[in-house]
């Protein structure tokens, strides 16, 4: 067999839980459609929790069908862009199914860019809407540019005890150190209110035909390794297929039963896809936070019998050692998942100690619509993130060519599959260099290098643009800071190749310390603790200690930022 046809036997199909087969029935219909016979069929049901406050799938409907509607007499038609400029709330959800609904492309905005992130975003995207946090305005306005309408909307809305709760937690503090804009304000720039909308419109938005192989449903933004980022381009058939494959892949999950804990963004991808549409396209219950306070989280889990957990590394990092996550019942849960990020040994052996719970890994790119591998439930293997979705072909290749490589070797993870992007938007060049043809088919060649074990499981060595090249050597930043994970007194590590005309590039190491250790522990004893524990030509030349490392907006690591300064210095 050669290294090809080692993919295409797709070993990993042997390890898939009992009843869980790789074809998978993908419903031809578009995202608002799939939610409005969810709707209909659960419409009693609790479909969001806002910090008390419930919104059932009839209700949920009703709110998105009366702003859609107004999205519709605004001038909104097919083919427009609608700007999502939201923390997570109950308009989030109302305004991302209305603007599908009327044929319309979704483009979430993060809310922590800056006015000059947000100008490129709307611009490049060709939003003509932006629906926009109250607090969030000020940067809107700071981008100069003349929107054709612009919603504010206020996380008060949909509050049942807004004064209370202002006065405790995150929220507040966000609320406290943020401007709102006054009515004369508003009235000045033309700005309109969501629920005078709401309250304006009826529920009866137009009946608009989607085709959904052709039409663009959300152009989520990613980061780019140099340069602004760019958008992928995801149909409606590339979100409905990803909602069918992780349904056939967990079956456990019982349609119109479920508890979600909704913490993750909903600007990001993980977020977005993961936990908001896919929650509910099965009649879930989401339980919304605009801020991740983990007291809050822990106290509502047990409060509303969570079944599903999804996180980021950070999150479990912290929660492993947080002295109240014992107040929550893990093993009783459903999946508790992780992705967006590598998930230390360390973090994973504290959390099992701690809960007696699994962590399932999985991984994805905005790219693949979130997803493209978990872990199979009945036989999750450490240090892997799992196997390909049901419908999904996965393969490794050379990293600077196209050769095919054997199970055991490292190269780069190419994927295909009916939930990959169809490109990226106004990107030409880029899409030719991400969706490459082999042999009559498109794969999409992930960035990232990879390796397939003999069962057909997968593990994540390193972002391509962060392999250092040391003497000739490659040196995986991951495996640097796996070993520095395991230091006692450090908190936290970033690992990056820095220019150096001797060797190529020099390995160095941004670490946080833990509070009792700093000024105790120095650069010689850690280099030290790496030289026992890697090949000589691994370990860090350069230990600088800080105070915090620059995080992405899922709060990972972000070596990107890290790799500028030391280029730079």
């Amino acid at each position: 067999m050669n290294a090809k046809e080692a993919y295409a036997a797709k070993p990993w199909l042997k390890h898939y839980p009992e009843g869980v087969v790789d074809t998978v029935d993908i419903p031809l219909i578009s995202v608002p459609d799939l939610f409005d016979q969810v709707a209909e069929k659960y419409a009693g049901k609790t479909a969001l929790i806002f910090y008390g406050k419930k919104i059932s799938y009839a209700n949920l409907k009703e709110l998105i069908h009366r702003f859609a509607g107004a999205l519709a007499d605004l001038g909104v038609k097919k083919g427009d862009t609608v700007a999502l400029y939201l923390l997570n709330c109950p308009q989030y959800v109302i305004a991302y199914f209305a603007a599908l609904k009327v044929g319309a492309k979704v483009t979430p905005i993060s809310p922590v860019y800056t006015s000059h992130e947000i100008k490129h975003q709307l611009q490049d995207s060709d939003a003509t809407i932006v629906v926009c946090q109250d607090i969030l305005y000020d940067n809107v306005e700071k981008t100069g540019l003349a929107m054709k309408h612009v919603i504010l909307t206020s996380i008060a809305d949909y509050l049942p005890m807004f004064k209370k709760l202002l006065g405790k937690g995150a929220l507040g503090k966000v609320y406290s150190e943020m401007r709102i804009p006054t009515p004369d304000e508003r009235k000045q720039a033309g700005l309109l209110q969501f629920q005078e909308l709401i309250k304006k419109y009826p529920p009866r938005p137009p009946q608009v035909a989607i085709d959904p192989m052709k039409d663009i449903a959300a152009l989520p933004y990613t980061g780019g390794t140099t340069g602004l980022p760019k958008a992928a381009i995801l149909t409606h058939a590339n979100m409905v297929a990803l909602q069918a494959q992780v349904r056939t892949f967990w079956p456990f999950f019982e349609e119109g039963n479920e508890v979600v804990m909704a913490f993750l963004p909903f600007f990001h991808i993980y977020g977005q896809v993961v936990v908001m549409l896919s929650s509910l396209s099965q009649g879930f219950t989401m339980v919304l936070f605009t801020t991740p306070d983990i007291d809050d989280i822990l106290s509502a889990m047990e409060r509303y019998q969570a079944s599903a957990f999804y996180g980021v590394p950070t999150m479990f990092e912290y929660l492993k050692e947080y002295e109240k996550t014992d107040r929550v019942n893990w093993k009783r849960l459903k999946l508790i998942a992780c992705g967006a990020d590598t998930l230390h040994e360390s973090t994973v052996e504290a959390w099992e100690r701690r809960t007696g719970a699994k962590i399932f890994e999985g991984y994805g790119m905005t790219e693949t619509t979130a997803v493209s591998h978990g872990s199979p439930i009945h036989r999750p293997k450490r240090g892997s993130f799992g196997v390909p979705l049901p419908g999904v072909k996965a393969a490794i290749i050379e990293h600077e060519g196209t050769k095919f490589l054997p199970p055991g070797e490292i190269g780069e993870l190419i994927l295909n599959g009916p939930n990959i992007m169809q490109g990226y938007w106004k990107r030409e060049e880029e899409t030719r260099e991400a969706l490459i043809d082999i042999d009559g088919e498109k794969w999409l060649r992930t960035g990232d290098l990879v390796s397939m074990d003999e069962e057909g499981y997968f593990h994540f060595f390193d972002r391509k643009r962060d392999l250092i090249k040391y003497k000739g050597y490659s040196v995986f930043a991951r495996h640097v800071e796996e070993v520095l994970y395991k230091h006692p007194q450090i908190k936290a590590a970033g690992v990056v190749g820095v220019p150096d005309p001797k060797v190529g590039q020099m390995i160095k190491a941004y670490v946080v310390l833990e509070s009792e250790a700093r000024g105790k522990v120095s650069e010689e004893e850690i280099i030290n603790f790496c030289k026992e524990n890697l090949a000589h030509y691994k370990v860090p030349k350069i230990i600088e200690f800080r105070g915090e490392l620059p995080k992405t907006d899922v709060g990972k690591v972000s070596r990107r930022e890290l790799r500028e300064e030391g280029e730079e210095r």
